[in-house]
């Protein structure tokens, strides 16, 4: 597969309706994964529900280094409210333009990084060899990652991963942690006239929101990715004006940096929500890998003719998959590299441009080398 063909895979990948939810990735993962096959990668597929698929594919390997791990992840967003211009699952083309839902986010950082293996696969035996992760449900939660985590056997090792999330082609090192968590209070009902003869939930939430409001995470500020974040994004609560409601609930989303202790905040939030009872629904901690390291150095020299500058440590603000793949492989040093716009991720005509993605492919097959060299 030539780096030309990259962009006629990212348009394959958008024509399967990989929206989370439902997600259903089966379909899409067995397409990437026919292709990986074709080009003698070995694949296993994992299902953490029905048609919830994700894929691991293996070449290569040589006692004393570990394969290089490229991984992305399958599903997509809603498409929201707005009406969209473009089809958002035909991969409709307008100048340099590559336009569905996905394209960004990150479908065209999956069909890069398997043009890039599909190049380097007759040149890997002997060599530590190259294992992708083609993820489903990264979306909502990291859910097909955690799953992953939990097989070892099935993962194996990884001795450095590049994560394809849109980052228009510069290496980031690292990423906010993520806690959320819903909270729940529970009140008595009554009639709206007499509130005095109930208990009102809502009020509970209300108090509760004003804490977190002033809350201080008592953490010295990174010198990369700054102060931890908290969020209350959603309210919800009581059925009637005229009830007085038994039950209420708040979304909180939290953003941590390196160094946070998930559980000392978490022990310190139900403390000072105690009428609430917490439903904690994501825990991953944040990467960062140390800009000096050596395979970093490597990547940000063959990065640095193509964005024709020097890369400086820089993060993203989103989740990746990472924050999970590290446990099983051992915090192994991570960069977020992809040819997506992160700006576009989520949007409404969502579009990657396709001279990115053909950059991405160069990257990508210069970092399978170099890791094969070093």
């Amino acid at each position: 597969m030539s780096t030309r063909d990259a962009v006629s895979l990212t348009r394959d990948l958008l024509r399967f309706d990989t929206i989370n939810p439902p997600g259903l990735e089966r379909d899409c993962a067995h397409m990437a994964a026919r292709v990986l096959q074709e080009a003698g990668f070995s694949v296993e597929f994992s299902e953490y529900e029905k048609d919830r698929t994700s894929v691991v594919a293996r070449i290569g390997g040589k006692a004393g280094k570990d394969p290089l791990c490229l991984t992305g992840h399958l599903d997509v967003v809603p498409l929201g409210t707005r009406k969209w211009s473009k089809d958002p699952f035909s991969g409709e083309a307008d100048g340099d333009r590559l336009y569905g839902r996905g394209s960004s986010d990150m479908k065209a950082g999956v069909a890069a990084m398997i043009a890039a293996a599909v190049t380097f696969s007759k040149k890997l035996n002997n060599t530590p060899g190259l294992v992708l992760v083609l993820t489903a449900a990264e979306e909502n939660g990291c859910i097909g990652s955690r799953h992953l985590a939990g097989l070892p056997k099935l993962m194996g090792k990884a001795g450095a991963i590049v994560v394809g999330e849109p980052t228009s082609n510069y290496p980031m090192v690292g990423h906010k942690g993520s806690i959320k968590f819903h909270a729940t209070f529970n009140g008595v009902s009554a009639h709206g006239s007499m509130p005095q003869l109930g208990v009102n939930a809502i009020y509970k939430a209300a108090k509760a929101i004003a804490k977190l409001e002033e809350f201080q995470f008592g953490v010295p500020e990174h010198p990369v990715m700054g102060l931890p974040t908290m969020n209350v994004g959603t309210v919800e609560g009581g059925s009637g004006v005229n009830l007085v409601p038994d039950l209420a609930k708040i979304g909180v989303d939290i953003r941590t940096v390196p160094g946070t202790d998930h559980a000392a905040l978490l022990s310190r939030l139900k403390n000072l929500l105690s009428e609430g009872e917490l439903n904690i629904y994501a825990d991953t901690p944040a990467v960062w890998t140390e800009p000096q390291e050596a395979w970093v150095q490597r990547v940000f020299e063959i990065c640095k003719p193509i964005l024709k500058e020097a890369p400086a440590a820089r993060t993203m603000p989103y989740m990746t998959d990472a924050a999970n793949l590290r446990k099983v492989y051992n915090g192994a040093p991570t960069l977020i590299l992809g040819p997506g716009e992160a700006a576009m991720a989520h949007q409404t005509d969502e579009y990657c441009n396709m001279e990115r993605i053909r950059q991405s492919v160069a990257i990508y097959e210069a970092i399978i080398e170099d890791w094969a060299k070093n």
